[in-house]
Parts: C-alpha cells; structure tokens; sequence
C-alpha cells in the first residue's frame, strides 16, 4: 500500500478500513455539493465507492488516497486521480475535505503533493481540473497550486439529474 508524505500530511491508497472515515465526509451535504455524488447515507455506499477506486488502481486507470493527518492519523479527506490517460500523458484530479479542515491549507499541501505524483512517478504532461463555476473555493486553490483557468464547458456533465457547467483548470510539467 503506498503511502506519500508532505509536511503535515500523509496520503495513503484508499482501503475498505477507511470506509467509516469516508462515509463521515461524503455523507455530508455541504462537502458533496460539488461532487458528482449525491451525500451518502450507508456506509456501505462508502465501501462501493472505495472498491471502485481499488479497481481503478488495479488497471492503472486512476487511484485514490485517504488525506490523514501524519501527527494523529485522522483522516481529514481524500484526493487522487480521477482517470488517468497513459496515451496522452494526462490525468484529471479530484478531492474533497472535511469540513472541519477548510481554510487551513491542507487541501494545498496535499494536491501539491499528488500533482508532484503526477509528474514524477505517472510521467504526465498535462494533468486537469473540473470545477463547477460556484466553487469558488476550489478555483482558488487551483490556481494556488500552479493551475490555470483555461475556459468554461457549457452542460458539460450531468450530475445529480441537472446538466452542469464546469470550468477546466490545467498544469503543464513545464509550468513547474
């Protein structure tokens, strides 16, 4: 199981005994408001969406990481890749935080860390963001980590029954 540390962070692969820790964030309406899932409400819809991520990384399609704290070991969020495109070096990243960890930098210094993922162990060029045009707080981060806006895509994605649009953010190994 791999395991990446930054300053204040470890990202560990999301694993089934991490169910209870998810299902306390993705069950929360304020955090999947922008998430292209309605808020859970079993934690065995937690397990389901672990397991999807587990066989994302086993075909080498995409992969997610539980956000802990390294001092407690609390798990505070998750980050990773939504799919990644070994034909075209690229990959989309996607992440949430709880709640009670907004404003504090820490989704910063993990998207820091996974986008050096990207770079250095997945060997992309190009990895992207999908945001919808009301997160302001995301957008802010992107562009805090390197990201640049590159335009809006107009009912883009259909998510919880409504066509939303999202602006796409992107990093080029070259801008960094």
């Amino acid at each position: 199981m791999k395991t990446i540390y930054s300053e204040r962070l470890s990202l560990q692969e999301v694993s089934q005994k991490d169910a209870e820790s998810l299902f306390h964030i993705w069950s929360n309406p304020e955090i999947t408001k922008f998430m292209n899932i309605p808020a859970m409400t079993r934690v065995n819809q937690a397990m389901d969406m672990i397991q999807l991520f587990e066989s994302l990384s086993q075909e080498k399609k995409g992969n997610r990481f539980t956000i802990s704290l390294t001092e407690t070991k609390t798990v505070i969020g998750s980050c990773g890749f939504n799919y990644l495109d070994y034909e075209n070096d690229r990959g989309e990243i996607g992440y949430e935080l709880d709640k009670e960890y907004w404003g504090q930098g820490y989704m910063t210094e993990a998207l820091k860390t996974l986008i050096h993922l990207g770079f250095s162990e997945f060997a992309l060029n190009r990895i992207e963001a999908k945001v919808e045009p009301e997160n302001v707080a995301s957008q802010y981060v992107l562009k805090k980590i390197g990201c640049k806006e590159e335009g809006l895509l107009r009912q883009y994605e259909k998510a919880k029954g409504t066509y939303i649009d999202l602006i796409m953010f992107s990093v080029l190994r070259e801008n960094l």
